[in-house]
């Protein structure tokens, strides 16, 4: 068993590098297709925002905002109802669409000042093959040209071969199995081995789609406890993690975040941040239920 298990990990990158390229992150979408279920009405089940069946005009939302930003101050609660609520969609540099917004953060991590590999490789890592292949297309028209291309230039290595592979060969497949056989066979988790053999941004790859694969909710709840903890908050991935799954699984990941930390993610929330940064935030996350 020793001399099988060494074998296995001198060749752990290798191998999950060709494994990880046909298995996508997000399994709970798999269900969907053996059941039959709408995809609308399971994405209003997982997402934490409720829009109206029946929005007011764009003129009449145009006018109020008009009205809540005319005079002496500003009427904040207007403004974030009807950009956070009636059309959901995120303020200030998010006023876009789910695959905008995946494709105006990757472009930012990419191309910004400040490179961030941990944010681009998880926004690509995290992503089912369907939002992956609009994404591309997204990110090609809005910024000309292909993502592939900037993660050529931004990227090396391993974590380059990881997320080029990911992007080119988006379908369906068995990590989550492979991960129980690994378990099963070597009597140690796919995910310790992983961290133990590999590392940097490629350890952070393969421990995205792994941990995606298994439970995206449990992955995302974690990034959010990670963001708000201790001394501090990390408002940029608080702010990408809520603005991109508002609108997916958000409800999920609410359900997570109680089951591991014994809080409510919005009462987490509540406590780091304050003001209409708070009632921003709070708004996409939705009331407990």
């Amino acid at each position: 068993m020793a001399e099988h298990t060494r074998i296995s990990l001198r060749f752990l990158s290798t191998s999950l590098l060709a494994i990880v390229v046909c298995c996508t992150p997000g399994l709970l979408w798999l269900g969907q297709l053996v059941t039959g279920t709408s995809k609308s009405k399971h994405r209003r089940r997982m997402a934490s925002l409720s829009v109206p069946p029946v929005l007011t005009s764009p003129r009449h939302d145009a006018i109020a905002l008009h009205r809540a930003f005319k005079g002496f101050g500003c009427d904040s609660t207007t403004v974030i109802n009807i950009l956070a609520h009636r059309d959901a969609k995120a303020m200030l540099l998010w006023v876009l669409d789910p695959v905008g917004r995946d494709a105006t953060i990757l472009n930012q991590s990419l191309n910004g000042d400040i490179t961030d590999l941990r944010a681009a490789t998880e926004v690509i890592c995290s992503r089912t093959p369907s939002q992956l292949q609009i994404m591309k297309q997204a990110y090609r028209a809005r910024f000309g040209c292909y993502l592939e291309q900037d993660v050529t230039e931004r990227t090396y290595g391993d974590h380059q071969k990881l997320l080029l592979a990911y992007l080119g060969i988006p379908r369906w497949a068995h990590l989550a199995a492979v991960a129980d056989a690994y378990h099963h066979l070597y009597a140690r988790s796919l995910d310790k081995a992983v961290k133990s053999e590999t590392s940097g941004t490629f350890e952070l790859g393969l421990l995205t789609i792994l941990r995606c694969a298994e439970s995206p909710a449990r992955y995302f709840a974690k990034a959010l406890h990670k963001a708000m903890k201790g001394l501090g908050t990390s408002d940029t991935t608080l702010i990408r993690v809520v603005v991109t799954r508002a609108e997916v699984d958000m409800q999920y990941i609410k359900a997570e975040y109680h089951k591991k930390y014994k809080r409510s993610l919005a009462d987490a929330i509540h406590s780091e941040t304050s003001g209409n940064y708070r009632t921003f935030l709070l708004s996409l996350v939705g009331r407990d239920r």
